[in-house]
Parts: structure tokens; C-alpha cells; sequence
């Protein structure tokens, strides 16, 4: 690949300041912001974010996400007598936020979700009372993260506690934010996870692939050049994504609120995966990586399309899925997941809300990082992190509990909820993406609804 000028110096800027510096050419990158709502509410649930547009692309309407995601990772300073004072300084702290920042992509969005060692520590026996129930596994909705069957045996499975998300078109105000939340003292980071996602909606060259080739990523030049994400296809497509309340604990039925003191909470999962580009452009054709992404048998997808229709009259069913693992011998990424992510029934929810058969559950909030595998960690050696750049993800999803996430997961590896099996060699290339994907990290945390979302259960 030939590269202009400004590649060349970009290029050799990032690779003086290595896998995070990489993040201050950003900005330099996005230009103008794309077009917000000029106001947006602040919703009970803090894991939605308003004001997100809808574009259309190659006839799908599509949500644009934010542009720049942070996550921080920490352990709790506070011991139990102190709770309930950073309890209100947190707060305190976060009404700030919302009050300087639109809670919007224009603005500033802040997820704070929290992981079983704060509850095991401090809040034990509250924790017993309150903790929703899922029906179906008959098993709490938050429990610990686990290795799947295409993960790395040393995968590891982490114990913070807590997790805050920060998503903005402008780095400036995520930055703002992490700076006050340092500041506070009442949490010691335990990583910083940075990334980016879109900017090629507008026209022009994407972030993921800016960046991608500013970094000299191997295989970057072989990304789309208006790709929302490294690997080609969009991934934010509006009937892709659970709509409205469907991911709360209790839109669906799924969970035993005990009580609701977490009612218009939701369960989030958290993990860090590594991208093998160079593997997924050159190994793959185009027709190949639609039926790795997609579903076997899906031949009417034009060539460089980067938007393939996934909505409820595109999902494949259980026997759709069957049979094409019957024939190829290998399944696609959406088509084994729709089986257990997809309503299988018209749903009404608790608010009236009417959720057709077909619709999608889980609301993502997923982006592309060029850590290895984070930022900063306080445990460099443990967490295996390296200087230079490295394609990835930082998976965030949100589900009405931790086994509804975990059906989805087992799904993707062939694994059904009726004990079902799909047989074929973990991360081979007949197993959807897992070929290129390496997990590095994972945990689960509980994301309580905004008026509890600071200490939750801490005045109990």
C-alpha cells in the first residue's frame, strides 16, 4: 500500500508514542462532530443514551455511536464505615457531570456498573435481599465471568469493583471526566481502556481506519475506508440492537426483581478481545467473511457491501441454523446468536411497550481500541501489556441478566440452551469469527438504575 504523506508522518508519530499516545491523534482525525440533538433527557436507566441519530446506510437505518469510549476499571478506597459518605460524594460528583454535559454522544454519557467484589465486601448482606433472581437459570443475575470454550485457558477473568463508561463525540469531555473521578480519590485504577468507534457515516474515512493506519496495524490498509468498525461490516444497525427498556431486569420477565430496588437495572458484560486483521482480510474472501459474520447460504450480499439487513424478517432460526451447519459443516456469527438473542414470541412489556418476535435483546456498547489490551493498567505484568498497537475490541453489552448474556456467548461457540452442540474445532474458521478474536480479559458487573447508581445498596 502507497501512502500519502500525511500517513507517512502520522504513522511515524504513533509509532514514536506507541499503543497510547495513539489516542492524541484523534482528535486531529474527527473534524466536525456529527449532527446531535441539541438536548437530551436524563433517562432512569444509565446504561441508555439519548440523543443518538439514525442514518441510513445501503437502506438500513443505522445508530451512529459515539465516537470516543473510555472505561475505567478500579477498587473501591472506601471501607464500610466510610460508605455511605462516598456514597454522597459520588453522587455529588456525577450530578455535576450531568449538570455540565448534555447526557448525550453530544455531550457526555456515564455507565457506572458494579462488580461482585464491592458487593461481596461491603455490601454482603443487602446483597442477599436485593440481588434479582433470573427465573429461567434459577440463579442470581450477576455472578462470575467465566471461560468459553474458544477463549485462551489464560484468559483472565477479572475482579473489579467497578467499571464506569464515558462515551462523547469530543475527547475533551471524556477526559474532563476521568480527571474529576481521579481526583475524588474514592477509587484506585486498576486500568484505562480508550477506543473509538464510526466517523465514517459523514463521509470520508472512518476512525478505525484512520487510526488502524496510523498505527501501521498489519492488514489496515485493507479495511473499508468508511467502516464503522475494524473488521467491515456495520455493527450498529437500529434492528441489530435491543430497543428501548428490553434489556432491563424486568422488560421481559425473565428476573425476580426481590423487591426492586433494582428495578430499571440491567446485567453488563465486560471483556477485552485482540483482532487479527491481516488473518481476517487475506484468509477471508468477501463472500467468505459474509457468511463468517452472517449465515451460511447468504449469496445476494453485493461485493463491498458493508451493511447487511439484520432485521426481525432477516433472523435465522434454530432450524435454519441446523441445516446449514448440515450442509457446510460451519455457522455464521449472527445466525447462531439470533437463536438465543432474538425474541422467539411477541413480548409486551411492564410499560405497555410491544416487542414483535424477531426483535434483538441485547443493547451494545462495543468499540475498537488500538490498546494491548488496555491503557494503563496498575498490574502491567499481570494484565500482559504491551507498548506497541494492536487491533481490538472492548466488548460492552448489556442484558437482562448474566445468563441471558451467557447464552448468547455459548451460542456463538455452537453451544444451544438445550444442551445442542455444533461440532466444530474451537477457534477454527468454521466457528464465526472466532478465528480472529482472541479474548484476553472478562468480568460481569450490575448496573443499577441511576437513582442507586452510586454505591448501591451502601444506606441498606
Amino acid at each position: 500500500m502507497k501512502l500519502t504523506r500525511r500517513q507517512v508522518i502520522v504513522g511515524a508519530a504513533a509509532g514514536a508514542v506507541g499503543a497510547t499516545g495513539i489516542y492524541e491523534l484523534v482528535d486531529q482525525f474527527t473534524g466536525s462532530t456529527p449532527e446531535r440533538a441539541n438536548a437530551a433527557k436524563l433517562l432512569p436507566e444509565q446504561h441508555l443514551l439519548d440523543g443518538v441519530r439514525v442514518v441510513n446506510s445501503e437502506g438500513v437505518d443505522v445508530l451512529v455511536p459515539p465516537l470516543h469510549h473510555e472505561i475505567l476499571t478500579a477498587r473501591i478506597t472506601a471501607g464500610r464505615g466510610d460508605l455511605r459518605a462516598a456514597q454522597a460524594e459520588l453522587e455529588h460528583l456525577l450530578a455535576q457531570l450531568d449538570a455540565d454535559y448534555t447526557p448525550s454522544p453530544a455531550g457526555l454519557g456515564v455507565t457506572i456498573a458494579w462488580g461482585l467484589p464491592y458487593f461481596h465486601r461491603l455490601t454482603p448482606d443487602a446483597l442477599t435481599r436485593y440481588l434479582p433472581h433470573d427465573r429461567r437459570a434459577d440463579k442470581p443475575v450477576l455472578f462470575e465471568a467465566e471461560r468459553f470454550q474458544s477463549d485462551p485457558f489464560d484468559t483472565t477473568l477479572e475482579q473489579n469493583d467497578v467499571a464506569i463508561l464515558l462515551r462523547s463525540d469530543t475527547r475533551a469531555h471524556i477526559d474532563d471526566a476521568t480527571k474529576r473521578i481521579q481526583d475524588s480519590k474514592l477509587f484506585t485504577l486498576t486500568s484505562i481502556r480508550r477506543g473509538f468507534a464510526g466517523g465514517g457515516f459523514e463521509g470520508g474515512q472512518s476512525l478505525p481506519k484512520q487510526l488502524a493506519v496510523a498505527a501501521q496495524i498489519p492488514g489496515a490498509d485493507l479495511i473499508p475506508d468508511t467502516s464503522e468498525l475494524f473488521l467491515g461490516f456495520t455493527s450498529t444497525q437500529k434492528a441489530g440492537l435491543g430497543p428501548g427498556l428490553i434489556a432491563n431486569h424486568e422488560t421481559l420477565g425473565y428476573v425476580d426483581l426481590r423487591g426492586g430496588y433494582f428495578h430499571g437495572g440491567t446485567h453488563m458484560h465486560l471483556s477485552h478481545i485482540s483482532e487479527d486483521l491481516e488473518a481476517w482480510y487475506l484468509n477471508f474472501d468477501f463472500d467468505e467473511r459474509v457468511l463468517t459474520s452472517f449465515r451460511t447460504g447468504l449469496t445476494k450480499v453485493k461485493q463491498g457491501a458493508q451493511t447487511v439487513a439484520q432485521g426481525p424478517k432477516d433472523v435465522s432460526t434454530r432450524k435454519d441454523l441446523d441445516d446449514g451447519y448440515k450442509k457446510t459443516g460451519r455457522f455464521g456469527h449472527s445466525a447462531s446468536i439470533q437463536t438465543t438473542s432474538r425474541l422467539l414470541q411477541d413480548v409486551i412489556g411492564p410499560d405497555g411497550a410491544v416487542y414483535p418476535k424477531g426483535t434483538a435483546i441485547p443493547q451494545r456498547a462495543d468499540f475498537n481500541t488500538l490498546d494491548n489490551p488496555f491503557a494503563f493498567s496498575s498490574q502491567p505484568e499481570l494484565d500482559q501489556m504491551k507498548s506497541e498497537a494492536q487491533a481490538g475490541v472492548h466488548f460492552v453489552v448489556f442484558n437482562p441478566s448474566g445468563d441471558d448474556f451467557e447464552r448468547n456467548r455459548l451460542a456463538m461457540d455452537g453451544v444451544m440452551p438445550d444442551g445442542a452442540k455444533l461440532e466444530v474445532a474451537a477457534r477454527s474458521r468454521a466457528q464465526g469469527f472466532n478465528s480472529v478474536l482472541t479474548t484476553t480479559h472478562r468480568q460481569n458487573f450490575l448496573v443499577p438504575p441511576r437513582r442507586h447508581r452510586s454505591f448501591p445498596l451502601a444506606e441498606l
